[in-house]
């Protein structure tokens, strides 16, 4: 059996909370440092990744952001790419000083908003690797996704509510929040087709549908696409190419200008490479690229 680690390490004076997994034999070990994506904990739905990782013999570190999840950070469900890169390069230094970390073998790993996330991160800190799944590369090309599928009309009632809530903030009330995922029709970060259903399949009944809104007016400034030529470990970036949610055209454009990425392409939505033999497929292509860096 693995052996499991509560471990804390802070972020510009704020404390995160993460789970170091073990696996069985003596170390130091390959590890994989994980975290979820838009608006989600490390609760909702990353175990059989995990697992596999585990079982592969590979330890992972997964933890929260802060404002989310177990980690600390008031008011909750604030949701700022700036902080979160922050969080990685702390948890990053959080791991190194492990016994049982090899430091050579450390490995981002990020899906979806955090696909983004650990390519910048790669960008600026010394890494063994990184594994980008169905990742958001682009914000404005998510902004303008969701113009072509919700209207004009949705971007702006969104920048409207980021406003508001970025108002309240300035004379200490509490974030106004904006739905995570929503229906067709719906106010929502995301209400393609498939938003709803693929996103709260992950949720856990404690883990909130929503963000604070001024994502909606940071979200078109973090392109992590524009600095992925800064990336030169090896990187394998997996693409889901029916992606309503993070452009499969950002993540093409963002692994060609990484040095040395391996592209996996799915004809799947953003949300099937979580279930079933999209994910089977997904894991068999990580553990294949992560045995050449072990």
């Amino acid at each position: 059996m693995s052996e499991k680690r509560e471990l804390r390490f802070v972020s510009d004076g704020q404390s995160c909370r993460g789970d170091l997994y073990l696996p069985d034999g003596d170390g130091p070990f390959l590890t994989l440092v994980m975290a979820h994506g838009f608006g989600l904990t490390k609760e909702c739905g990353l175990e059989p990744f995990r697992d596999a990782f585990l079982k592969a013999g590979y330890a992972v570190f997964l933890f929260d952001y802060r404002h989310f999840g177990e980690s600390e950070g008031v008011p909750r469900q604030v949701l700022l790419p700036n902080r979160e890169v922050a969080d990685w390069q702390a948890a990053l230094a959080c791991v190194r000083k492990i016994p049982e970390v090899d430091n050579q073998k450390i490995v981002l790993w990020g899906t979806s908003f955090s696909g983004g996330l650990v390519s910048v991160v790669a960008g600026r800190e010394p890494v063994a690797g990184i594994i980008a799944q169905c990742p958001m590369m682009d914000g404005l090309a998510s902004v303008l996704e969701v113009v072509r599928y919700a209207g004009i009309g949705q971007a702006l009632k969104m920048s409207a509510l980021g406003m508001m809530d970025l108002a309240a903030s300035a004379v200490g009330m509490g974030p106004k929040t904006l739905p995570s995922a929503g229906r067709p029709g719906e106010l929502a970060a995301m209400s393609s087709a498939d938003a709803w259903d693929g996103y709260t399949a992950l949720m856990p009944a404690n883990v909130p549908n929503e963000v604070a809104a001024r994502i909606a007016l940071v979200l078109p400034l973090f392109r992590p696409v524009a600095s992925a030529s800064k990336v030169t470990c090896p990187a394998l970036i997996l693409i889901c190419e029916t992606d309503t949610v993070a452009p499969a055209s950002s993540a093409e454009k963002a692994a060609a200008a990484m040095a040395n990425a391996v592209v996996k392409r799915y004809p799947v939505g953003h949300f099937d490479v979580y279930q079933g033999e999209a994910r089977e497929i997904s894991v068999a292509d990580q553990l294949d690229f992560l045995s050449a860096l072990a």
